[in-house]
């Protein structure tokens, strides 16, 4: 029987790695592409442990149009791509912004114009709640009005949904869907793969586990003084094996022909916000460990508050979350420990 070929880009990531396994185990050839920039291989052997197969890797920069052109011309019969590699801090976006417009939209242009030339038709785009900026009135539906950007990194995925649109629009046979989440967290439940930052963590979860399990002498948090009713920012977490999830249902929908619109585009949350110091909260009570915590100022790019309406993606896709935030933050202590055990 010959499975349905799937290219994941950004493969060995946070996302993309749980991504993977979800379409091993629905039935998939995967096939990951990744620069190892922010990843490390050892993830390639987390998925054949939790799966019992290995997927087929390559190395290669995709925001390098030659070296783009050279792995796809490597491959035929492939049913579809999920692009996950990106570059993904806010923070070092604004420090940074030419290598995020370098790597995210380069990487963007390199991958659909060499579907376009092989006829490759379907593309699951790993996109932000970002692109809604700070929004006016919560929750963010699809409908919401896209706000100017409060970052490079937001923009790079707003510019990236308009490449895809202008695409889509421009060729029939070409189908896209965009799903927007918002903050993934938590880790598989077998603790052989979870977020795994190089160096000095980005986002708030590993910064966390890592401030418990020793490695960092204490967590920041940026902004105390925000309109919310503890002071602390807002976002809507959801576990990344919900997530997973979502993008095999997508990539779904566009093989068995079940789209509506060659361009569509999903919410991905639980559609309830939580504050920092809830994650705090939640993660004191699972790990059963005291966090030492400092309030800091708040960081450039960060909006205040966000969280998702899903009636889309519930209705039309049939997705949901199941998992809790007590479960994100268990699963990614079991993670860190699991970390620290191999160390």
């Amino acid at each position: 029987m010959t499975f349905p070929k799937i290219i994941v880009t950004g493969g060995l990531g946070y996302i993309g790695s749980h991504t993977c396994v979800e379409l091993i185990h629905s039935g998939y050839e995967v096939i990951i592409a990744d620069n190892l920039s922010n990843a490390d291989i050892s993830v390639l052997d987390g998925i054949h442990s939790i799966t019992g197969i290995k997927p087929r890797f390559i190395q290669v920069d995709l925001s390098d149009s030659d070296s783009t052109l050279t792995f796809f011309n490597g491959f035929k019969d492939i049913a579809g791509i999920i692009h996950f590699a990106a570059f993904k801090a806010v923070g070092k976006s604004v420090q940074f912004p030419l290598k995020y417009y370098k790597n995210n939209v380069g990487s963007m242009i390199n991958i659909v114009y060499n579907m376009l030339e092989l006829g490759i038709s379907n593309l699951i785009f790993s996109s932000s709640c970002t692109v809604y900026g700070q929004p006016d009135q919560l929750p963010v539906s699809e409908s919401s009005p896209i706000q100017a950007a409060w970052s490079p990194y937001g923009n790079t995925k707003q510019i990236c949904e308009e490449i895809l649109n202008d695409v889509c629009s421009s060729q029939n046979r070409f189908n896209g869907i965009a799903l927007r989440y918002f903050n993934p967290i938590g880790a598989h439940e077998s603790a052989l793969i979870g977020e795994l930052p190089l160096g000095t963590p980005n986002n708030l979860m590993p910064f966390i586990t890592q401030t418990a399990i020793g490695l960092r002498s204490e967590l920041k948090v940026f902004g105390s003084d925000y309109n919310t009713p503890d002071g602390t920012a807002i976002r809507d977490y959801l576990h990344v094996v919900d997530l997973a999830k979502a993008h095999v249902t997508a990539l779904e929908r566009l093989l068995k022909k079940e789209n509506t619109s060659n361009n569509e585009f999903y919410n991905l949350g639980t559609g309830k916000g939580s504050s920092v110091l809830e994650v705090i909260q939640s993660f004191e009570k699972t790990s059963g460990t005291s966090l030492n915590y400092v309030m800091a100022e708040r960081r450039p790019g960060d909006v205040e508050a966000v969280y998702a309406d899903t009636t889309k993606a519930k209705e039309i896709l049939g997705w949901e979350t199941e998992l809790s935030l007590d479960d994100m933050t268990r699963s990614a202590w079991k993670w860190e420990q699991a970390l620290k055990a191999r160390s």
